[in-house]
């Protein structure tokens, strides 16, 4: 079953951001990830939620997108986007 990795990021170091743009999706194809939404159009339809960045990312399971959080390809562009960002990330499974 699928899982999803579900960011809202807020770029304060655009240079930076770049960099791990960049960078993170090498690890995310390594571990089976694909973007499905990437910092496009996002609009509020109900709720005090103000989205920065949204980012959908798609696993093939919620093992193998927790393996990618927690990989070691993944540290240093993710120190870089924390250096740069501050962010929310969730992980959710899939519905069969």
């Amino acid at each position: 079953m699928s899982a999803y990795v579900i960011a809202d990021v807020r770029v304060l170091d655009p240079e930076t951001y770049r960099e791990y743009v960049r960078q993170s999706p090498i690890s995310i194809a390594a571990h089976g990830g694909r973007f499905l939404a990437r910092a496009g159009k996002a609009e509020v339809l109900e709720g005090n939620v103000a989205p920065n960045r949204v980012v959908i990312l798609e696993f093939p399971s919620y093992e193998r997108a927790s393996e990618w959080w927690n990989s070691e390809m993944y540290r240093l562009p993710k120190a870089l986007r924390q250096s740069a960002s501050e962010a929310s990330f969730v992980l959710v499974d899939g519905v069969q």
